[in-house]
């Protein structure tokens, strides 16, 4: 019995033995498995960054929308990125079926997890299809979102407003919801509402406002500037101040009226009432 002990305890003490002979060798060799994955990532990196640039290059040749390009540039990123991982993981002794039902098993979990962000998905496709925005747009969403469009993702897109914040928002909701996109068309309306006192003279405030609207030539001379009586209202005589400008005066242009209508109708003597509510006290 005590050979037998001896024996096994020999057979340990040498297998000890040959794994401490074979561990430098096994050290080094995932050594250069990690440095060949590692460099392999770094390679990857720099090849995503200039198969992005060139596919870019060559849709900017192609006179494709914006939008379509900042779109086609983040399917790419995120596709290729996915594509460098599992090189990285089967190149690190992952067995590459076991990576391929690993990512289809992920991706049904995932997919039950982002159900929103594959509604986005087809937000951000719709979009693109339709285009019932692009980059440079304003636009206004059914939530009272509004800014200037600056990109267009898979997933959201990004809007800078008029004080330079960054609005983002979701493709899906952008799809499925009203907007107002003001960009689209070369002009616009303006449309101010001026109350004058019932004591005024109606005629002579609608001649002064439109002898003010004809001195200003970036509001469009082509007879459709008008003056007229929208409503009686408590306190005043609502006038409807109305023109049309180039789109991109439309904010100049109605803070310009705004302000010299009040001017305008001060010279003549035409007063602007404030509300007023008349007390009766009975004995």
């Amino acid at each position: 019995m005590m050979n037998v002990f001896f024996t096994a305890q020999s057979a340990a003490l040498g297998g000890l033995k040959n794994a401490l002979y074979d561990l430098p060798e096994k050290i080094l060799s995932f050594g250069m498995r990690v440095l060949f994955v590692v460099v392999l990532f770094l390679v990857g990196v720099q090849a995503i960054r200039i198969i992005r640039k060139l596919v870019k290059k060559a849709m900017e040749k192609a006179d494709a929308d914006l939008s379509v390009i900042t779109f086609v540039d983040s399917f790419i990123k995120i596709g290729l990125y996915v594509v460098l991982i599992f090189l990285l993981a089967t190149n690190l002794g992952v067995d590459a079926a076991s990576v391929v039902a690993l990512l289809g098993s992920a991706g049904v979990a995932i997919g039950l997890a982002v159900q929103g962000s594959l509604s986005n998905f087809a937000g951000g496709v719709l979009i693109l299809v339709l285009k019932p925005f692009g980059i440079g747009d304003y636009i206004i969403d059914n939530a009272g979102h509004e800014g200037t469009v600056h990109e267009v993702h898979i997933f959201y897109t990004t809007l800078l407003t008029g004080d330079n914040k960054t609005v983002i928002l979701p493709n899906g909701t952008l799809a499925n919801n009203a907007i107002t996109n003001v960009s689209t068309q070369k002009t616009r309306r303006i449309d101010i509402l001026v109350g004058i006192s019932y004591d005024s003279d109606i005629k002579l405030a609608k001649d002064k406002i439109m002898e003010l609207m004809a001195s200003n030539n970036k509001i469009l001379q082509d007879g459709s500037s008008n003056v007229f009586v929208n409503e009686l209202a408590a306190s005043s005589v609502d006038l409807n101040v109305r023109c049309w400008v180039n789109s991109g005066d439309y904010w100049d242009i109605k803070g310009w009226l705004t302000e010299n209508v009040k001017y305008t109708l001060d010279e003549a003597g035409i007063s602007i009432p404030f509300p007023q509510v008349d007390v009766h006290l009975d004995k």
